[in-house]
């Protein structure tokens, strides 16, 4: 028998992780650590691996306990403003077809970093950019909490089940775990715990995210 569409589900939407989920930009995030580490006369490589798993006023705390940390993020800002202006960055391959390819109002960007560097990165790469961002300056409580990930679905007149989280790391999924929502993981050899499907790379995961968002999954006839 022949497949046909099924109807469309009831309003779906999907949240974005941005740095190593959409934007390549793990070189950039990196280099701008290791110049921040060498002006303060640290290590890069460990600092380096301190940033990967927190935010930056824990790392200060943990890499530079005896120096002013709001004088650290103010030196730690400088350096990533200036990479956005000058660096160089990529989407990863199916982003831009994926973003293009969703509905209206249907998506929404869940990062750590600032929306106008944000903004700067996909002016670079010309991806589409949403209207609702989930930014650090909006919460109080960054990944892994749920906050994030349930303050852009209240602000997409969502609920949670119907919600689709993309990230790549665990603190990601962790939160969107936490916040109710599905949890599909990408770009990432191996599957993050706790993922309810891992895809590993976003060009394999368009079609399913595009069936997600659509409600327009096929499925065979009798």
């Amino acid at each position: 028998m022949t497949s046909e569409p099924t109807r469309p589900d009831p309003a779906k939407y999907v949240l974005f992780d941005v740095d190593g989920t959409l934007i390549d930009a793990l070189s950039n995030q990196r280099r701008v650590w290791e110049t921040w580490a060498t002006r303060y006369g640290l290590d890069p490589d460990a600092v380096y691996r301190v940033a990967l798993r927190t935010r930056p006023m824990e790392t200060f705390a943990a890499v530079a306990p005896g120096r002013d940390p709001r004088e650290c993020l103010a030196a730690l800002h400088e350096l990533e403003d200036e990479d956005v202006r000058s660096g160089v960055y990529a989407s990863f391959d199916g982003a831009a077809e994926l973003l293009s390819g969703l509905p209206a109002q249907c998506w929404a960007l869940v990062t750590s970093n600032y929306e106008h560097r944000v903004r700067g990165r996909f002016a670079r790469t010309g991806l589409p950019f949403p209207g609702v961002v989930v930014d650090a300056a909006a919460v109080d409580e960054g990944k892994p909490s749920p906050v994030p990930y349930l303050l852009a679905a209240e602000r997409l007149g969502a609920v949670p089940a119907d919600c689709l989280v993309i990230e790549d790391a665990p603190s990601g999924v962790e939160s969107g775990l936490r916040a109710g929502m599905t949890v599909w993981g990408v770009n990432a050899p191996v599957a993050v715990d706790g993922v309810h499907r891992h895809f590993g790379t976003l060009r394999e995961a368009v079609p399913d995210i595009l069936a997600f968002a659509t409600g327009l999954q096929r499925e065979s006839a009798g």
